[in-house]
Parts: C-alpha cells; structure tokens; sequence
C-alpha cells in the first residue's frame, strides 16, 4: 500500500494517471471539530493490474502541495470517478475553488440504473464486485498518523472497488441512452451555489414554532452572526450556540451580558466575549428591524388547493413508470413535488429534463384528464382517452 508524501510522488502519480480514460477519487476527512470539513486522506485508483495503480495521498505530510492533483481535475480526457461525491467535491471547492471535470458519480448512476434511492457503496461492492466490505475503521480518527494497515486497507477498497463499479454503471448507461441523465444530475454537483452557506440565509434552516415577524427578525440576525461566526473562526456553529438556545435568546431578547447569564440553553463560553457582544449586537438588530424588512416565512405550500384523488393517482403513476424504467422514485419527484403538481404548479423538476420524458409528460396529461389508469394483474397501465 504505497502512500504518496511529497509533491513530486503525488505529480508522478498524476502524470501516470493522466495516460487512463478515467480515475477513481476518494476522501476522508474530520468535521466535528471544525465547520469547513478536514481533508485527511485522498484515495486514488487507476484501471490497471500493476501494484501501484492504487495509493494513498496524505495531504497533512508536511510540504505536500496538491496542485497535480487539482491538475489532473481539470485535465477533461480523464473521468474522474467518485462515490456520492457531494462532500468531497465541497472540499475541494472549498480548498482550491475547483470541481474535477469531466465528473462521474456512482451513487447518481445506480439510482439511474434502478439500484434504488441513495444506495450506499457497500450495497454496490456487493451487488457488482460480489463482494463484501470491511467496515470497522470506518469511523477511525483520519488525522492521527501514522495509519494502520486497517485504515489504509480499509481506505483504499473505496477507490479499488469503485473501478469495476464504473466500468458497470457506465456500460449500462450506454446500453440504455442514460449517460445524458446523470450528466443533468451532476450540473447540481457541480454548481458553486450549492456549496454556497450565506449567513443573511441560515434562518432558514431554524425550525421555530411562530411566524410572526418581529420574532423571525431576531431569529435571522442570531443565526447571521452564528454563521458568520463558526466560518471565520471555522468551528461547527454549534459550538457558537445550539438551535434550542438561538430560539430561547429570539424569545427573551437579552439586552445586557447580565441578561445573558440568566439563559438556561446557552453554553458558558457564549456569556462572555466576542460570542456574547455579537449576540447582543444581533438581538438589537433584530429587535430594531424595520417593518417593512421583517423576514417572510414562504406559506405558499401550506395554501397549495391540493386535490388529494389526484395526488394518489401521480403516486401510482410514479410507481408504475420508475418501476418499468427501472429508475429510483424519489430521483424522479418527492411527495411534496407530487402535492404541488395535484395543485397545479408546474415549476418542478418533474415537468423539465428527462424527468419530463419519464414520468412528467404523462403526469401532465393525468392531470388535464388525456389518460386514465388501469389495473391489469399486478401491473398498472396508461390508458389514453
């Protein structure tokens, strides 16, 4: 198991690497810790049989730089090949404002290949390599060196693995004319916005039990500088103060620091300092909000006129077409998606892309009454009328 610790040893690699159609790409990392994740371990694995066509990165040896590696990201004749690539790819966003391109997912293309919704790359080892999986160092503390030989056994199966579970998913993909599918899927992965964490934003995410807006306005400006404060200072914002104590400190709107020693929520570390002065400058914020900018919380779900009949019948529908397009539901349309469409909107992912050739073109035709529904055995079938 070779580990690569200096430039010059991750450059060859990169350079070897750059001579294959494609490269399987792993991470591990820490964030309990911090707020931004901290990068550990990289895995890399080229199709080859020779011995070093797998390694290990460590990008906390010292002088290490991974610019081959951002290098060979951007280098478009080689496919770079993850396994829910989400976080990996924010780290690397994060790190060096790249994503590797072109990109190839391979818990995207299994819910496109009909392996189900979010199926894990253990299901997909055992499922495609007919193997199994050793899971014991999953949770193992990736920063500690040096790595045992589990850790590293360990790390580089999910890189390993990973190349037969391509060469798989990317044949079937061809075979069924889907290859264009994941491509959509992946324009999400690969857009900054989706890694983009505003703080004017994060109230959003508070889950409170009033809308009023005078109580929100104080909600926003707490979780503003909460935000603000775990990314600059880069610790979970937890550690800033808890969901539980934002929503006491909106209610009882502390004025003095003398206020604050009387919360029953907030961690002591949040009663004094800078922690404390940014809450106090947020509820004045909050409490001092003009009206015409108090937040707004979006009702319009809650208003939708939902014909619940019709809401069943795109439920079989659904059923009925991922089923035989051997595709996952819930990559197709959630069941608020599916409320929304009974109701009449038609601003969702369903009615646009290949979702619409699947699934949303004949949603659209149930719904102004062009098809109807018919049981015949244990199938169900699309009638015209």
């Amino acid at each position: 198991m070779k580990t690569l610790k200096t430039t010059q040893e991750l450059a060859d690699f990169c350079r070897l690497a750059a001579n294959f159609p494609y490269v399987t790409v792993d991470t591990e990392f820490l964030r309990e810790r911090t707020y931004y994740s901290k990068l550990c371990l990289i895995q890399m694995a080229v199709p080859s049989e020779d011995e070093d066509s797998a390694v290990l990165v460590d990008p906390l040896a010292d002088g290490l730089s991974l610019d081959p590696l951002y290098e060979l990201f951007q280098n478009e004749d080689v496919v770079k090949v993850f396994h829910a690539a989400r976080q990996d790819l924010e780290i690397f966003w994060v790190e060096a404002g790249i994503f590797p391109k072109p990109l190839f997912d391979t818990q995207v293309a299994a819910m496109v290949c009909g392996f189900g919704e979010q199926v894990g790359y253990e299901t997909l080892v055992r499922k495609i390599c007919k193997q199994g999986l050793d899971k014991t160092s999953r949770f193992t503390d990736w920063s500690r060196r040096p790595l045992s030989d589990a850790q590293k056994t360990y790390a580089l199966a999910d890189v390993t693995h990973l190349r037969q579970i391509y060469e798989y998913l990317a044949a079937e993909l061809e075979k069924t004319g889907r290859s264009r599918w994941v491509a959509e899927e992946l324009r999400v992965l690969t857009n900054p916005e989706t890694y983009d964490i505003r703080p004017e934003e994060a109230w959003r995410r508070v889950k409170t039990r009033t809308n009023s807006g005078k109580f929100l306005a104080v909600v926003r400006e707490l979780a503003k500088f909460r935000e603000g404060y775990a990314q600059e200072n880069n610790i979970p914002r937890n550690r800033v103060f808890k969901d539980d104590a934002l929503i006491e400190l909106a209610s009882t709107k502390p004025r003095t620091h003398a206020d604050l020693g009387g919360s029953r929520l907030l961690l002591r570390e949040a009663r004094k300092g800078p922690i404390a002065d940014g809450i106090l400058e947020a509820v004045k914020r909050g409490v001092n909000c003009p009206p015409d900018e108090l937040p707004k919380v979006d009702n319009s779900r809650d208003k939708l006129k939902v014909n619940p009949a019709l809401a069943d019948l795109l439920r079989v529908l659904l059923k009925s077409k991922t089923e035989s397009a051997g595709v996952a539901a819930k990559l197709i349309a959630s069941s608020a998606e599916l409320d929304r469409i009974a109701a009449g909107e038609r601003d969702v992912p369903a009615m646009s892309g290949w979702r619409y050739e699947v699934f949303g073109e004949d949603a659209l035709k149930l719904c102004e009454g062009k098809i109807a529904l018919a049981a015949k055995g244990d199938m169900v079938k699309v009638v015209s009328l």
